[in-house]
Parts: structure tokens; sequence; C-alpha cells
């Protein structure tokens, strides 16, 4: 009998063996009949009692085998022992343990890149802890995963136990951070209506080079891949492929390690066509042709996912502002593949009777929930609306305070409630940046700020910059608060100081000291407007004894108490190298009360961009202006329009417009008109994600005007004839920031114009 127990041990220690690998030794001990007593040997810090209260043996009891596995697991799921022996010594149970030593201190060695206090916050072991293999053996992956993330995939991390005294230990990792991982190669299969170079252009990663030392979008992140998926679909969809699909995204590892090579296979379909666009509602009294006029699409258009879901929140926003508080607006897409067109009707119905319980902000650690809420575009008891909640997570997003933001819908208190669940991670709102630029118009110019976008956790933001030039200097300070009084209104100051060299142009220097309060309000998400009220002291000094008379009599010092009101339609896709949309905006600002100047002065400029082919974008812009006096007072030379350099290419800064005939000093003008037109085209042989540019351009403008009550102006030369000037160009968006060369030529010009065929821009901030 006492063979047949002792083979029934030995098989479950093996089962134990085998079965549970984070068990180093374990054993069972042979034996039967009852237990008379309990004995505990080879503990240190654990109490005997502590670990009789794990044992599912008692004294009094007879041995059983099953009983002893479960202690035996119970002993080592405590993470107290790297081995455990239970055997039968007679009638003595005794439980035989090794006890897994303290962890002394946690230390890291060879990283460089990733710094100690950040590697510790991720690692479960800790001093003071029990040391287990499994513990340590998690940590090693959780060390390189964090390698990763920085693409750092040669990485490799060694654990070192360095056993001391009274059963402690030091735990050293050991790591090798590598090099960072590249992405060597994007490749695309597939594609036939866009190129290579087109289609990594649209996606986030980008290929290893080395002007990207100041990005990580070169790095592999599987993650990225994901969006990089995404962005696909979404271009695509937008220029007309309804059935893209992406086959599949392969990341595979170079042989040497060095770099990842990355294919999409995709499937782009044909392109389609809107063809039949219709409204229809489900609301009576509700008239569908006037929700037509909210469309942005129409028939014989190329089909445009984006277009579609902008024409689906135009027209929930207008039937919710008639009054229908459950709307949904469903957007039903028939793809007629013998025609290749889609067929779009959007089907307006009462949607689902759902309210907003509750909004529950979590992880904004700084930022107060006002300033989150504040975002949203419905409240709690609003009826719930897909699409505000949506455009209310873009608007977080926009602010910049969080670098990751998820807004969900969780079930409510009741069928008919539902709770906003608002996820966010923070990041940093401060910054410090530096910068340094050239011009031929400014000339050299370094300057340095400091930001604070979220003031006090309040979305507010204060500003102090100074910028130092060759030609000009001006210091400023500058708050806003976003939201004034808590209303959809944005309030804030400035405070200046700026100081001009003008001696190349017009033989003066002008400085000015003043400061400005301004508000603004948005009336949609492309429409904004500003008012602006300025009082400053400008002095114009250092006039020159051989400076025009004109300029003479203008010098001393002025005082100016402006208000100004503008408006801004933009719907451009980015500021930089923008390839469609246009931009409107018109300045009309008054000067009298509280100063000695009164005039008033509009401007008005628009431009307008267009992708004619694949990466070629043509534009075309102008621009217009007048300032005239009141109150038989004269506009002084600070306040009138100086048009040349970066305002009419081919022409030195203050170019054209009225001129001194003896001392070809410029003199300024009160009218002005600005044309351009110019096409930004890729230059051949060039790698697109350079991003370097070539542009080919025709400028035209006139500045005229001289207040002929007020100076002689028979020493005056002064025109409208139109200048014009063409030529070609070259820029490059730099790691160091954007760099552009042109040379123009002029065409038509007046005798006394001054002209200027080159013309360099450089400047950057980090």
């Amino acid at each position: 009998m006492s063979l047949i127990v002792r083979w029934a041990a030995l098989v479950v220690a093996a089962i134990l063996a085998f079965g549970t690998p984070a068990y180093a030794q374990r054993g069972a001990a042979l034996g039967g009949g009852t237990i008379t007593g309990i004995q505990i040997q080879g503990n240190v810090r654990s109490e005997p009692e502590t670990i009789r209260s794990y044992l599912q043996l008692k004294v009094g009891e007879p041995f059983d085998a099953a009983a002893a596995d479960r202690s035996l697991k119970a002993l080592f799921a405590t993470g107290l022992f790297s081995d455990v022996v239970i055997e039968m010594q007679g009638s003595t149970l005794v439980v035989k343990v090794t006890e897994n030593p303290i962890i002394n201190r946690v230390a890291f060695e060879g990283n460089k890149k990733i710094e100690d206090d950040k590697l510790r916050d991720e690692v479960q072991s800790k001093p003071r802890q029990v040391f287990t293999r499994a513990r340590v053996q998690s940590d090693v992956e959780r060390i390189l995963t964090i390698y990763r993330r920085s693409g750092r995939y040669n990485a490799s991390v060694e654990p070192k136990v360095i056993r001391l005294e009274q059963g402690r230990v030091d735990l050293v990792f050991e790591i090798n951070e590598g090099d960072v991982t590249g992405v060597q190669r994007i490749s695309f299969v597939g594609n036939e209506a866009f190129g290579d170079g087109t289609l990594r252009g649209k996606i986030r990663t980008s290929e290893s080079a080395w002007w990207r030392f100041l990005s990580s979008d070169d790095r592999f992140d599987p993650d990225r891949m994901n969006l990089d998926k995404e962005l696909l679909r979404k271009f695509y969809l937008s220029e007309g492929y309804a059935d893209f699909r992406v086959v599949s995204a392969v990341a595979e590892l170079a042989p040497n390690r060095e770099g990842f090579f990355i294919t999409f296979t995709i499937s782009e379909g044909e392109r389609y066509k809107f063809g039949k666009v219709d409204v229809t509602s489900r609301f009576q009294g509700l008239d569908v042709d006037v929700l037509k006029s909210f469309l942005t699409i129409s028939e014989g258009e190329w089909f445009d996912a984006d277009e579609v879901e902008k024409s689906v929140s135009n027209i929930q926003e207008a039937v919710g502002s008639l009054g229908y508080a459950f709307v949904e607006v469903r957007p039903n897409i028939r793809r007629n593949k013998d025609n290749t067109t889609v067929d779009v009707t959007f089907d307006v119905q009462e949607g689902p009777r759902v309210y907003v319980e509750r909004i529950n902000i979590s992880g904004n650690t700084r930022t107060l929930d006002k300033v989150i809420r504040r975002e949203f575009r419905l409240a709690e008891g609003d009826a719930f609306s897909t699409a505000k909640v949506r455009r209310s997570q873009q608007r977080l997003r926009n602010l910049g305070f969080f670098e990751k933001v998820d807004v969900s819908a969780a079930p409510g208190s009741s069928p008919d409630k539902t709770n906003l669940e608002v996820q966010v991670v923070e990041q940093s709102t401060g910054e410090i940046s530096f910068g340094a630029g050239y011009s031929t118009t400014a000339g050299i110019v370094g300057d340095i700020s400091v930001k604070e976008r979220n003031l006090l956790g309040k979305g507010q933001e204060l500003r102090l910059g100074l910028s130092v030039g060759t030609l000009s200097t001006m210091i400023d300070l500058g708050f806003t608060e976003p939201y004034f009084m808590d209303r959809n209104v944005s309030a804030g100051f400035d405070i200046f100081r700026t100081s001009n060299d003008r001696q190349n142009v017009s033989n003066y220097s002008d400085r000015s000291l003043g400061f400005a309060l301004r508000g603004g309000w948005a009336y949609s998400e492309e429409i904004r407007q500003i008012v602006r009220y300025t009082l400053r002291q400008t002095d114009i000094f250092n006039v020159q004894p051989w400076a025009s008379p004109i300029i003479q009599q203008n010098a001393g010092t002025q005082v100016v108490s402006e208000l100004s009101e503008t408006i801004i339609w933009d719907t451009r896709d980015t500021r930089l190298n923008t390839t469609k949309g246009f931009m409107v905006r018109n300045t009309v600002a008054a000067a009298g009360l509280l100063g000695t100047e009164q005039y008033v002065r509009t401007t008005a400029d628009a431009v307008y961009f267009k992708t004619i082919v694949e990466d070629i974008v043509a534009s075309i812009g102008g621009s217009i202006g007048l300032v005239v006096p009141y109150n038989n007072a004269y506009v002084r030379l600070n306040n009138l329009f100086f048009i040349g350099g970066d305002t009419l290419r081919g022409f030195a800064v203050g170019g054209i417009g009225p001129r001194d005939a003896n001392t070809t000093d410029s003199l300024g003008g009160q009218y002005y008109y600005t044309g351009t037109a110019e096409l930004s085209y890729p230059l051949p042989f060039i790698p697109k994600e350079v991003a370097l540019l070539g542009k080919a351009f025709v400028d035209v403008g006139s500045l005229w005007g001289v207040q002929q009550s007020t100076y002689n102006t028979t020493s005056v030369l002064d025109s409208q004839l139109m200048r014009v000037a063409s030529g070609l160009g070259v820029q490059w968006v730099s790691p160091f920031g954007p760099i552009r060369i042109d040379y123009s030529w002029p065409i038509q010009y007046e005798p006394w114009d001054k002209q200027q065929n080159v013309r360099f821009s450089f400047g950057t901030r980090f």
C-alpha cells in the first residue's frame, strides 16, 4: 500500500512540476495515517502560523494527497516561496519552505535615452518586495515594450541578481538600447490612380532620411500603421473611390534588423461621381427644399465621403435649430457600378429619444472640468446626438491640452438616458521657443517667446515674446481668455513696444509703444470675427537732413486711438502648402477719439487654392486697401500703405508708389491693390517626402495717392500704373523651418520704382 501511495505522490509532484512552470520545485511526500503534528522548517521571515493557515491538512486528520496538492498551490500562490516540500515523517507532517529573497534595490544600467524614473515607474519589482522570477521576466517585457514604442526594436534587457546577506538581493536590469529602428522603405501594391509618392504624403509614417532627425514619424510604430490605414481610406473616399479598401499592411524587419519594410496592399476600385442627390423627411411640415440648400454636394461632382459627412452635420444642425430635438440623418448610399455613380439620399427621421444624463470626466489632473465641459456641443439633459458628440470630441482635441481624448456613451439610470464618459490624457501646455531667421525684408531676426496655453488649468493663454533683428525689434505681452465671462467670446489684451529702421527706404526710424484690447467670436467652424481697440504712441525720429520735406514734416510724436473690426472666412485645409480651400478677410478701422490721428482705413484680401492634377496646386489671390482722413486732418506716414517685397515680388520694400523725385524716399500711399497667381508643383527627381516644391508666379499691383492739400506735391512722383512681375521660386519645409527663394523680374514698371530680383526667407522655432 505504501508503494502505491509513493507512486501516486510522485505522479502528483510531476504534474505540478510540469503543469505550473512558475513553481521552482515542489514535493508532496508520501505517507499515510493520522497526522499527530505539523512541523514548519526553513522559514526565516514568515511566521509558522501564517504558513499553517494555507495548509489543507490538519492535526488529527488522515493524510490526503489531494489536500497536500492544494496546500502546495496555496503556498506557491503567495509568492513568498521559491520551493515547498510537504512530507510525512512518521506521523508528523513536515513542511519545508525556501523563501524568496527580498529586493533591496532596483537599478538600471546602460540606459541613456530613457531615464531611470520612467523605467522605475513601469516595472513591478520594487524595493522591499518579494523577489520572484516571474515578475522579473514580466518587467523585462515591459522595458522592451517601452523601447519598442520609441522605435528601438534592437534593444535587449538582461536581469542580474546580486545576492546579499539576510535573504536580500539587488536587482539590476542591464540594458542595451541599440539604435533606432527606422522605416527603410514604404511600398504600395495595387495603386494606379496615385503614385507611391502621393500616398506616402497622405500617411503619418515616413521613410527614414537624414533630414528627419527632428521627427519621430520615421520610426516604426504598429499603432501608427493602423492610423495610416485609416488615413489612406479617408483619402481615397474623399477622391471618389467608394470601393477602396486596404487589403493588408505588412511590416517586415530587415535581415540586419536595422529597419522595417512596410508594404500596403490596396484595392482602389473604380472612381465614382455623385448621381442623384436627394433629401427625404419623415417630419410633417418640414420643407425638404430648404434642407437641400445645406448640402455641400451636387450631382456630377466626384464622390467625396467628407462632404457627405459635412452635409449630414449641416442638415442635423438646421433641423435641430427648427425645434426638432431628436433628429437622425441617415445618408443612404447606393452604388451604381454600371455607370460608376453614387446616389445619396439623406433620410431625416426621428432618432431614439435618449437624453444625456451625466457627463463624467476623468484623467484631468490639472485642467478644470469646466474647461472641458464648455467645449461640448451638448449639456446634461439635452437630447443625445452622435454628431454633436463627435464634434465635441474634435473640439477637445483641437485645444492642444490633451495627448488623448476619448468620448464614449454608457448606459444611464434608465433606457432613455445615457452617460458620456470623457477620458483625457493631459500633455504639457507650456513652451519656451527660440527662433532665428533671415529675409531680405526684415534682415536677420532672432526671437524668444514663453507661452502657457492652459494657464492654471483654466484654458487661458499667456505669452511673452522678444524679437530682435537688424532692422526691427519688438517685445510684447499677450493674454487671452477664450471664454470671457463663461460665454463663447474670447477676450484679451496685448502690450507692445516696436522699433523699426527704415533708413534704407525713407531715411527715418520709428518706434511705437502701446496696448490693445481685443475680443472675438465664431459664427461657425469657418467664420469668425475679431474686434480690437488699439492705443499707441508712435515717434518718427532720426530723420536725416537730406530726407524728403514730406518726411521731415512727419517727424515727431503721434497718438493713434483706433477701433477695428475683422471678419475672416477660412476653409483652407492647411496653412502651409495648402491644396484646397479659400480664405477671405476684411478689416475696417477708424481712428479718432483720444488720439491725434483721424482716419478711416479698410483692407480686404482673398485667396483661393485648387488642385489641378496630382500634386499640382494653383492659387489666385488679391488684396485692396484705402485710408482717408476726416475733419480736415491728414494721414501721417506710419498709417499709410507701403507695397513691395513680400507683398509684390520683383520690387523692393516700399519699391512702388509715391516717391520724392529729389531724394527718392518712399512716401507711402492711400490706395493700393495687389494680385497674384501661383502654380505650385513638385520638383522632378526629388522624393515627395523631401517637401521641396517649385513655384511659378505672376504678381501685379499698384500704390498711389498723396494728400495734395497738405503737402507740396510738385516734386512727388505718383502713378496708378499697374506694375507686373513674374518669376520662379523654390520652397522647402525643412526641419529648421520653411525656406523659400524667389527670383522675379519686373515686366511693367515706372522708371523710379526700386526693383529687387532675388528674395530669400528662412525661419524656424524650436
